[in-house]
């Protein structure tokens, strides 16, 4: 079943064979930023197109001014969660505003941009995730898509942040995969079928614990191993955390600094690209820009 309950997880209830964990980690922490995955870390075939992945939980001042925090990507999309708190943003597009809990950012940084955040006071906590784009997206126009809470479908426990879950689809239009958030109550059971094709598999918490029947904590990464089969999930406590699945990214990854592409060239196009953006943005000042953005 796929709607949560407060059954424990019995025999009956588990597949015959468990899928396995083949990698979980708790990352490296910077401050209230925590990388619990990137390529560097491990073999990226193991969680492709899924690239980096950071659980960040700030006080409301650790964060920069938002003045100064402006970076670039090229050939990626960051897909930001916020559980708890709010998130103030701004990019070269001209996006600008605030992400409130529960609100979902998609930066699809495609061809590049340049983008920068804060925090606003009091708690924030969630998750930023990067995903390999494929190669009629990677040089594209950039673009980006923010949802308010009320927008995110839910179904169950789950929020449908990418792709479609129980015949719902997130509001964001992205290459083939899913991604939710999820939360449960000590006790209650959740079992996540992929959709056909979907051969990568993750889940990292925020906090509570969860057992598969292996058991995953708070501020833990676990891969699962490449398969198509359901994973089935049994909560420890009040329990918060994403997953993502996705058919396995067909390509190599070309890293930059800020950038991942497909190929050398194509990263080549797209780092010069954020050079171009980066010299507009320091003739007139990067302050300057986000104050004459924000007024």
């Amino acid at each position: 079943m796929r709607t949560a309950t407060n059954i424990p997880m019995t025999s009956t209830t588990q597949p015959a064979v468990p899928r396995a964990i083949i990698h979980s980690t708790k990352g490296h922490s910077g401050g209230p930023i925590t990388r619990l995955m990137s390529p560097s870390d491990l073999r990226a075939d193991l969680i492709k197109p899924f690239v980096f992945l950071d659980l960040f939980e700030f006080e409301g001042t650790d964060a920069p001014p938002l003045q100064t925090g402006w970076h670039p990507h090229s050939g990626i999309a960051t897909v930001t969660v916020v559980l708890d708190g709010a998130v103030r943003y701004a990019e070269t597009t001209g996006a600008i505003g605030v992400l409130p809990a529960g609100g979902v950012e998609w930066m699809r940084a495609g061809g590049g941009v340049w983008h920068t955040g804060s925090v606003e006071p009091g708690v924030v906590r969630g998750f930023q995730l990067w995903v390999a784009l494929p190669p009629e997206l990677e040089n594209a126009a950039s673009e980006s898509h923010y949802v308010m809470p009320e927008q995110v479908p839910v179904h169950g426990p789950a929020r449908v942040i990418l792709g479609r879950y129980e015949g719902l689809a997130g509001a964001i239009v992205a290459p083939p995969m899913t991604y939710l958030s999820v939360s449960l109550k000590g006790g209650e059971r959740w079992t996540f079928e992929p959709p056909p094709g979907h051969d990568v598999a993750w889940v990292a918490l925020m906090n509570g614990a969860l057992r598969t029947p292996a058991r995953i904590s708070g501020g833990e990464l676990a891969i699962f191993e490449q398969a198509e089969t359901p994973i089935h999930f049994i909560a420890e406590g009040e329990t918060r955390f994403v997953l993502g699945s996705a058919p396995q990214h067909p390509h190599a990854l070309f890293l930059g600094n800020y950038s991942v592409h497909t190929s050398r060239e194509a990263l080549e196009r797209g780092e010069a690209e954020i050079r171009r953006i980066g010299r507009a943005l320091r003739a007139e000042g990067k302050q300057s820009y986000a104050l004459r953005l924000f007024g």
